[in-house]
């Protein structure tokens, strides 16, 4: 499978491929951050979701893949550290601030700094037309977080901090894009980066909670772990599936495309929070799907 992800990489399937798969990533990631948010401790919902995930790929990258090339150990380090520090700026974030206003902040700020991360690294280039894409779909992201942020009531005494992580957090996001494209891109085997990323990256946020698990009440301790099993199953394909993408063609067009999360997170908030969409968020979301299309269309 490896192999095949490789020889149809920069191709016309592989660029088909890669759409769909950044798609997904932007469902699946909106999915996710609604169940690292949920009623729990975002902490522990992390801690969680990473331990399960880690436990479940040891043995894959044990025993199914490739043995990483020994030049991949470095690059393995440096990616833990970039996604320690996202994932403790995100739970900081979303401790602070209403989902619905600091999601899409987090979002809107990667796509541009990871284009621009990806013209500095990979020599991407993007036309007039895809950063008047970008452009579009950034109006709509932080136009959807100023309008929730104007109606929304839970959390407002901490939201000017939270919009501050948020943003930082959105920087640490494109710089973990950027970065693991270039190590997926590094790997001989893409499948040997993603199943060694998952055991490194589910090492730190077990430990650090350990006192935040002992003092958890019994009855809460099984409703964690099955949100543990169920955001594992959700990582794999949400991180994977963009991972396969920026290896399949463009970092940045890829990082742009799952950034139509946010459209995805509004219905998640709409449909299993109950919260209304109304005509002004509609539009909106129609704005992020827009800019999208453009920076796709853009760069045939």
């Amino acid at each position: 499978m490896g192999d095949w992800i490789i020889s149809v990489s920069d191709t016309e399937t592989g660029r088909h491929l890669a759409l769909g798969l950044a798609l997904l990533a932007a469902f699946l990631h909106a999915l996710f951050g609604a169940l690292q948010k949920g009623r729990h401790d975002p902490w522990l919902s992390r801690a969680a979701i990473d331990a399960t995930y880690a436990i479940l790929a040891l043995p894959v990258a044990l025993f199914v893949v490739p043995w990483p090339e020994p030049f991949m150990w470095p690059i393995f380090a440096t990616v833990f550290v970039i996604h320690v520090c996202y994932k403790v700026l995100q739970a900081m974030t979303y401790s602070r601030g209403a989902y619905t206003v600091v999601y899409p902040v987090v979002r809107g700020t990667a796509p541009f700094f990871a284009v621009i991360g990806a013209g500095i690294v990979f020599g991407e280039r993007f036309t007039l037309g895809q950063w008047a894409g970008v452009g579009v779909l950034l109006a709509g992201i932080y136009g959807l977080a100023i309008y929730n942020l104007r109606t929304i009531t839970l959390n407002r005494e901490t939201m000017l901090p939270a919009l501050g992580l948020a943003v930082a957090t959105g920087a640490f996001v494109a710089l973990y894009t950027t970065y693991d494209a270039y190590g997926i891109r590094a790997s001989a085997d893409p499948f040997t980066f993603l199943a060694w990323f998952f055991v490194f990256d589910g090492l730190f946020m077990p430990v650090v909670t350990a006192r935040r698990w002992i003092k958890l009440p019994v009855g809460e301790v099984v409703p964690l772990l099955k949100r543990g099993v169920l955001g594992a199953i959700v990582a794999y394909f949400s991180f994977g599936s963009i991972m396969l993408a920026t290896r399949l063609d463009k970092v940045g067009e890829a990082a742009v495309l799952r950034e139509t999360s946010t459209v995805f997170a509004a219905l998640i908030g709409w449909l299993v929070l109950g919260e209304k969409v109304g005509p002004r968020r509609t539009v909106l979301m129609a704005l992020i799907a827009a800019g999208a299309v453009i920076v796709e269309m853009a760069g045939k």
